[in-house]
């Protein structure tokens, strides 16, 4: 899923999100395994707030994103803080994800693996993450759950007012509850202008994502709610994990 139109204004109506505490959490678990500086590749990095507080706080950051637009937005973002040079910038599928060497650790967040699609695809994504991390990189990244998708979310209509425009989401959960079919129209206010983005979020229970890491060569560390950081809950909205590499990909071809 590549996000367009929706891309120069996705700020203004992810307006609510909390980068800082996000960024604290993410940079406290990097820390905790002696990464203070290093190789991260942000997946799914869409217009870069996350990408660029780590960026400036030392880390050689590797944003990748299908989406030309989401990226040409974190572009013009580092230019005007003057890391420009400090980023690297992929236009890549998670699902064929290169990144020509390893990292010290990945990042993914605000739901990214949840559009990644069927189980067969997010079983992919985490492969290829796991095939260009070091042993002992940390992999943190957050999931919507199953909850949202099938409570929240479910069949219901919401409309996110930002200063230019207003987004209609509406939401069709499937009859199994294992995906979500999302349509986003999308009105600017000042040219009368609109437009429609069409996307799916897949669902993924927490065992089974356990078990996909697991298979990759991660210990899951931590799995702690994604929006408060604390326990997470039944109601909890996002789940956020945290897993270790267990060895290189040299070693697990040392062992086949």
């Amino acid at each position: 899923m590549a996000y367009n139109e929706f891309a120069y204004f996705y700020d203004e109506l992810n307006g609510e999100a909390d980068y800082e505490a996000l960024y604290t959490y993410v940079r406290a678990r990097l820390e905790d395994h002696g990464l203070e500086t290093g190789i991260v590749a942000d997946l799914g990095c869409g217009t870069g707030d996350l990408t660029l507080m780590l960026t400036q706080a030392g880390y050689d950051m590797i944003g990748v994103d299908q989406s030309e637009e989401m990226l040409a937005v974190l572009r013009e973002k580092a230019e005007e803080l003057g890391v420009a040079g400090r980023v690297l910038l992929l236009q890549q599928d998670i699902l064929a994800l290169d990144l020509y060497g390893t990292i010290h650790a990945a990042v993914s967040t605000f739901d990214t693996f949840n559009h990644i699609g069927p189980q067969e695809h997010f079983e992919r994504a985490v492969y290829r993450a796991a095939f260009f991390m070091e042993k002992g990189g940390v992999f943190v990244f957050d999931l919507n759950t199953p909850y949202k998708h099938r409570q929240i979310l479910a069949h219901n209509t919401f409309e996110v007012e930002g200063p230019d425009a207003v987004c209609r989401w509406q939401n069709r959960c499937s009859a199994s509850g294992d995906r979500v079919d999302i349509s986003l129209q999308i009105s600017y206010l000042d040219t009368g202008e609109s437009f429609q983005e069409e996307f799916t979020e897949y669902t993924y229970e927490l065992d089974y994502v356990r078990a996909v890491l697991e298979r990759c060569g991660f210990l899951v560390e931590s799995v702690c709610d994604g929006e408060t950081f604390g326990p997470l809950c039944p109601e909890s909205q996002r789940m956020c994990f945290t897993a270790v590499k267990q060895y290189t990909q040299m070693e697990k071809q040392a062992n086949v």
